[in-house]
């Protein structure tokens, strides 16, 4: 029988790879916390954030390699760069290990498969808001760990205390003071940016609109056009009949806002926490509250925003970085966080904490985002942003009526969704 060289030499090939594989992993277990390999072995692992938490996250690094004795590399990564290069970069093993995602970027990361699975602790940490933002599909992929949300400042040097319902917005519309100089019989009183559907839909929704159904997971049923959506859009359009016409560019509004608040011209705006330093900087004497009730006696619903961590489901130590998702967001490390941030964290025992500080801007993102609506985490999500993108301005500007810009928005969204899933 004649012997087959080639499949001997296969062999051999193949166990020399095994061989350098086994070594290569034997020097990975030394534990050298320098190499940024991306959690190739056990006992090490890659934490990859953007520059502004590197700080935060090496502060409370040796702590949790004491705890747990996993050896810990930090590298510094842009958020979305490294959350846009996961289904390449994981792979590859040249994605880190764990990252931090926005609400609405982990359902579908899940979805696709490029995120490992996660288990909620059993402390209380977190109520069925918080766990309803990283789950899809019952599957639960990461841990809440940053609470934003739409909220109303107002400037304390105009007004003796904040507006609590739009009635009292109205009437600050009539208030001289507020008068916009170049162009009679508009006023700069109380400024919204809701061009944008991201600030718009707490309106919409506060009026019985909604994006998609079944607690936002039904794409078949887009709810921007109900009867209640269309007249939310109606009473932005009469602000928007109030306001400068700047307000109708969606390119400048932002700034236009902020110019006008951090110049002592605007009485209240709605804004996110995001904002606070650029006012605190700019010399506002600022407070902040909940956004005022709407006319139909119904509270804002903005989009519950926020940030969680995640773990890359190609990392080969799974078991350390679900340790350090329980880590990152225990009740220390989350009192931690808002002590060298200031932001909110999402821990309802830490969040109990901060809010008996009394701190005005994280009482007041706290109660809002109680009030608010989880953003919907499944991929066509995607496409309202690019449906809905003209739909106030539609309205607002005369082009259509509210419906036909509701009716509109939603066709573009339905062909959409039709077209691509």
């Amino acid at each position: 029988m004649k012997f087959n060289w080639k499949k001997l030499a296969f062999i051999a090939m193949l166990t020399s790879l095994l061989a350098l594989a086994a070594c290569g992993g034997d020097n990975e277990d030394s534990g050298d916390s320098d190499s940024a390999d991306g959690g190739e072995s056990a006992g090490t692992l890659e934490i990859g954030v953007e520059a502004g938490y590197i700080d935060y996250v090496k502060s409370i690094v040796p702590a949790f390699e004491d705890e747990t004795g996993i050896k810990v590399t930090v590298t510094e990564r842009d958020l979305f760069e490294t959350l846009e290069a996961l289904p390449l970069d994981g792979p590859a093993g040249i994605a880190p290990d764990v990252m931090i995602a926005p609400y609405d970027r982990v359902g579908n990361l899940g979805q696709q498969g490029h995120l490992a699975e996660y288990t909620f602790p059993e402390d209380g940490r977190y109520d069925d808001l918080d766990k309803q933002q990283v789950t899809i599909d019952g599957k639960t992929y990461g841990a809440p760990f940053v609470i934003e949300s739409l909220i109303l400042y107002y400037n304390k040097d105009l007004i003796d205390q904040a507006p609590e319902t739009f009635a009292d917005l109205e009437a600050l519309a009539e208030d001289e003071r507020f008068a916009f100089s170049s162009e009679s019989g508009r006023t700069t009183a109380f400024l919204a940016n809701w061009l944008d559907f991201y600030s718009t839909y707490g309106l919409l929704s506060a009026y019985g609109g909604y994006v998609f159904g079944e607690n936002g997971t039904d794409p078949s049923d887009i709810g921007l056009n109900t009867e209640g959506a269309i007249e939310g859009i109606e009473y932005a359009t009469e602000w928007f009949n109030k306001w400068p016409q700047g307000m109708l560019d969606s390119t400048t509004a932002g700034n236009f806002i902020d110019e006008q608040f951090t110049t002592g011209k605007t009485a209240a705006i709605i804004g996110g926490p995001w904002s606070a330093s650029n006012y605190k900087e700019a010399g506002v004497n600022y407070g902040v509250s909940m956004i005022p009730t709407l006319p139909n006696g119904e509270e804002y619903q903005p989009f519950a925003g926020g940030k969680a961590w995640i773990a890359s489901n190609y990392a080969k130590d799974s078991e350390a970085a679900q340790k350090w998702l329980d880590f990152v967001t225990n009740e220390a490390n989350q009192q931690k966080l808002y002590e060298d941030k200031g932001e909110v964290p999402a821990n309802q025992l830490t969040r109990v904490t901060v809010a008996e500080a009394g701190d005005e801007l994280t009482t007041a993102v706290i109660n809002q985002y109680n009030n608010a609506i989880p953003m919907p985490n499944i991929p066509q999500m995607a496409e309202v942003w690019t449906g809905a993108a003209t739909l106030m301005f539609d309205a607002a500007s005369g082009n259509k009526t509210a419906e036909q810009a509701a009716n509109d928005a939603v066709d573009v969204i339905s062909e959409n969704i039709s077209q691509k899933y």
